[in-house]
């Protein structure tokens, strides 16, 4: 008999990627230009310049047979080594080599991560809205997602409900800041309050909990705000880091994990990582890649568009009545439904040719994510059917 879990992962897919595809089919019946696939963190912002020339040059430069071949296991040692060093010239850390792993992107990192840290039973907490495959990456390491909500003005975690949740079976947090789907950025007093409470937690039962910072969007924020990064906060930390948002490279597959050496038993920890990345088959991240984000660390993609769109659509919104949670980093709008079923709402919009994701997946039900990473050209265009939507509510 199959794995009866898996199937059903293969069959149904999420709600995002189930839009994703719709939004295909529509494109080739009605043309692309008429479709407004909001659905989607593809970002829109070309890859820097200095992406393209490196590229260019390792490719031409390098030996082809060290390019293209294996690395280490946990990724090529100078990578690993630009990877700590360039953290702890930006966070005065004090990260090495070996606590570093290259992956394939975010996802890998997560995975692995939790495969390292989880026995059947164990619990992750992380904070409504979420994105919705921790649930999936969590189950599949025999571990149990438990959502816990966040404040409903803010949507910064309820550190309240937070410290409700914590008991003997936790062993890890997930925080993602800046938010998929919200926009928002956890501040530093959040983060100490959660450090706080996981100390305390700590002190009290003699449990330690691994605070897991999942950062595709760490340096897609807008208007001067700072993320604060959490191995400054509380020593048993884990990073998982893509750079397919800051580098526009979602399709590359490139990121890393990061051990906080400050943590007791850290080492443990990484050979776990390792452990879990042999045992998953997630090994040798594309040599090409590391080699190219060596190259370009500290290098970002133009973020003014995304702020642009972000401040014309929620301009825009606001004026036809939507009510706007407005984000301070990554490329989501977080919407709220008119209407109290959002996946009715969604629906509707699909009328209007408006590709919105429902935010019941994400764990808050009334709300929508409208993903903004793509052209200006494309926002101005779908502005009218925003507000026509709008209208048919009011009507």
């Amino acid at each position: 008999m199959l794995n009866q879990t898996n199937v059903n992962y293969g069959k149904v897919r999420s709600q995002i990627r189930e839009l994703f595809e719709y939004g295909k089919k529509r494109k080739a019946e009605i043309g692309e230009e008429n479709v407004f696939d909001f659905s989607l963190g593809n970002p829109s912002v070309p890859a820097p310049e200095a992406v393209r020339k490196n590229l260019i040059k390792l490719i031409e430069e390098s030996d082809p047979v060290f390019l293209h071949g294996y690395t280490s296991a946990q990724g090529d040692y100078s990578v690993r080594k630009a990877v700590a060093d360039d953290l702890n010239k930006r966070f005065a850390t004090g990260l090495n080599p070996d606590c570093v792993y290259m992956t394939c992107g975010a996802a890998a990192s997560l995975c692995i991560t939790l495969n390292a840290l989880l026995n059947d039973g164990d619990e992750v907490i992380t904070f409504a809205p979420f994105f919705p495959e921790y649930a999936v990456f969590t189950a599949h390491a025999g571990g149990r997602l438990v959502p816990v909500a966040s404040d409903e003005k803010t949507f910064q975690p309820d550190i309240s409900a937070f410290e409700k949740a914590l008991n003997a079976k936790t062993k890890a947090v997930i925080i993602n800041s800046p938010n998929n789907p919200s926009g928002v950025v956890y501040g530093e007093e959040t983060i100490k309050a959660l450090a706080a409470a996981l100390r305390k937690h700590e002190q009290a039962t003699g449990n330690r909990v691994y605070l897991i910072s999942d950062e595709p969007y760490r340096e897609l924020v807008f208007d001067g705000v700072k993320v604060p990064f959490i191995m400054n906060y509380y020593d048993s930390a884990i990073v998982c880091y893509s750079f397919s948002k800051s580098l526009s490279l979602p399709g590359e597959r490139i990121g890393y994990i990061a051990v906080n050496t400050a943590m007791p038993n850290w080492q443990d920890v990484y050979a776990g990582v390792c452990g879990a990345g042999r045992a998953l088959g997630y090994v040798c991240a594309p040599n090409l890649f590391q080699q190219l984000v060596k190259t370009v660390l500290g290098t970002t993609s133009d973020i003014s568009v995304y702020k642009a769109n972000r401040d014309r659509l929620t301009a825009a919104l606001t004026s036809y009545g939507y009510t706007v949670v407005k984000p301070d980093g990554a490329f989501y709008l977080f919407v709220k439904a008119m209407g109290e079923d959002a996946v009715a709402f969604a629906e509707r919009a699909k009328d209007y040719e408006l590709l919105i994701v429902p935010a019941d997946s994400f764990g808050v039900k009334g709300y929508v994510r409208i993903s903004y990473c793509v052209s200006p050209k494309t926002i101005e265009k779908s502005l009218p059917a925003f507000k026509a939507l709008a209208e048919s509510y009011k009507g």
